[in-house]
């Protein structure tokens, strides 16, 4: 008898939030940060589906090896020391990805179990669909951390990517955007600006590059951040003409954006921007980066890599 749920199967997704939600009809757990994953076992035949429908398994070998036979549904995230060290997995050498999986291994930490023998569970509420996946005990798979109250949540903000909050009596909503929400982890550092990249339309700034000193005084690139009002597009250029060092260039061109795309104009690291964020990864900022504010106050070489520790 087949899986009483087959592939494809889009996850539920959930809405943006800025403040976890508070009440008894909520379950919480922690944001991870790397592949979301459903997985499909049925016997020793072993799959595992992206957010998007498409296979996981030949990139992860170490994490099927690792999910015990049975016959079950698991929606979760597959994570690894680093989002970049997942996606080098993304990868058509087999020896690379083999390598990999040794040097750098991932694993899948289950949050929710959709079906279990024969029985889906979609349709039952999030409390007892995690009572069945405690229950199930499949050996060898991790469980996310849960937990009932939004205080005992809180410390996620400030330890892990963020929050994401369950409806304790919703059923899963494969595909839609309902039933749960996310609050992700915003930091605040001060970064010089070292650069800038030509916009779209002619005469405008598209992003600022954003840089620290590091423990030698070096002066690191760490990110950038684009998102400026059309008028501040259009003003910013000038507004930054004075403090160019002369440097201009372009980077190689990348599968996913053109040489033209990586121009950049260089700048005198003597502006100083406040920056909120809410990812690092390798020590580079890589989601969420927005201008607060520009800071007069601040001298350039106060702006160091610890921030990012913190």
């Amino acid at each position: 008898m087949p899986l009483p749920i087959t592939p494809p199967l889009l996850p539920q997704l959930a809405r943006s939030r800025t403040s976890l939600p508070e009440g008894d009809g909520w379950a919480y757990e922690p944001k991870f940060d790397g592949f979301r994953a459903v997985v499909f076992v049925d016997g020793d035949e072993k799959i595992i589906k992206s957010r998007n429908g498409k296979d996981l398994d030949r990139y992860f070998p170490e994490v099927v090896a690792a999910l015990p036979d049975g016959r079950y549904v698991l929606d979760g995230e597959i994570v690894a020391s680093s989002f970049d060290t997942l996606g080098q997995r993304i990868h058509p050498a087999k020896s690379r990805i083999e390598r990999l999986s040794v040097e750098t291994p991932a694993r899948l930490i289950a949050f929710d179990l959709l079906a279990l023998g024969d029985d889906a569970l979609v349709s039952l509420p999030y409390r007892e669909r995690r009572a069945a996946l405690e229950k199930a005990a499949l050996a060898g798979v991790e469980l996310a951390p849960v937990v009932w109250t939004a205080d005992d949540a809180r410390d996620w903000l400030e330890t892990e990517e963020g929050v994401i909050a369950k409806e304790a009596d919703a059923p899963y909503a494969p595909g839609e955007r309902t039933g749960m929400v996310k609050i992700k982890r915003v930091r605040t550092i001060d970064a010089v600006v070292v650069g800038w990249r030509p916009g779209k339309k002619e005469g405008t700034l598209g992003a600022i590059i954003l840089g620290v000193y590091d423990g030698d005084g070096e002066l690191r690139v760490v990110g950038h951040s684009s998102g400026f009002s059309a008028k501040e597009k259009r003003e910013l250029p000038d507004r930054l003409a004075p403090y160019e060092s002369g440097e201009r260039g372009a980077g190689e061109p990348s599968r996913w954006a053109s040489a033209k795309d990586l121009e950049w104009v260089g700048l005198r690291p003597e502006l100083v921007v406040e920056i909120t964020f809410d990812h690092v990864s390798d020590g580079r900022i890589r989601h969420g980066a927005k201008v607060q504010r520009w800071r007069d106050d601040k001298a350039p070489k106060e702006c160091t890599i610890d921030q990012l520790d913190t």
